[in-house]
């Protein structure tokens, strides 16, 4: 299994800013054998960033959910895409880049777990391939997602951290974003990565499919 880097914009010196900054390790996954040949589906252009939403904008006037303390979390789902996963911690790999889950399991995430815990303020972050040698894997569908869909995410402490889709986005690997994908926004937010963009045998997939959320409930 073959593995995707992407180039870090700056390294800072705090363990944030590691975590901020130079991930991602290889969500590298492989189409050989697959039968797949229109690919995952990508981010429309409804569902970015920049796109106006009167609803979500209307929903930000709404009193801020109060973060959650930490505590690990433990599964994740994502109702519209009838994704209902465990969790598994994941660290950096030996050339310093955040480890992907196993590729042999198709129903399984990772979570970063030196960094921000699902529902603490700050930017927690989930990855998981997208695919792997025997077909579709846990967030195949990721980039079918749409604006104010919800994330739930299950913590060890048996709280539920509700997050809200606000944007997906699709962006090249060289040249990745990092600053604006993992900075801390003030709030209490949750980042769904998988691999994206033109696939190609010898370079694999050429981007990464992103889903920004915020945390708007808790139970």
């Amino acid at each position: 299994m073959a593995k995707d880097h992407y180039a870090p914009e700056s390294r800072l010196r705090s363990p944030w800013g590691v975590l901020a900054l130079v991930m991602l390790t290889g969500i590298a996954l492989m189409r050989n054998g697959l039968d797949v040949s229109l690919g995952p589906p990508q981010p429309a252009s409804a569902a970015g960033l920049g796109r106006p939403d009167p609803a979500a904008a209307a929903a930000h006037t709404m009193p801020i959910v109060k973060p959650l303390p930490y505590a690990p979390m433990s599964r994740l789902r994502i109702p519209a895409i009838k994704v209902d996963t465990p969790v598994v911690d994941v660290g950096l790999d030996s050339d310093g880049w955040i480890a992907a889950p196993p590729p042999r399991d198709p129903n399984l995430a990772g979570w970063y777990q030196n960094g921000i815990a699902p529902g603490q303020r700050g930017t927690s972050v989930v990855v998981g391939h997208v695919d792997n040698q025997a077909g579709p894997a846990v967030f195949y569908a990721l980039g079918s997602l749409e604006k104010r869909q919800h994330i739930e995410v299950t913590r060890f402490d048996n709280r539920t951290a509700v997050f809200e889709i606000y944007g997906v986005e699709v962006f090249a690997k060289n040249g990745f974003p990092g600053a604006r994908v993992y900075g801390d926004t003030g709030h209490a937010e949750l980042r769904v990565i998988t691999c994206g963009g033109g696939y190609s045998k010898s370079g694999g997939y050429a981007g990464n499919v992103v889903v920004f959320a915020r945390l708007i409930g808790t139970r």
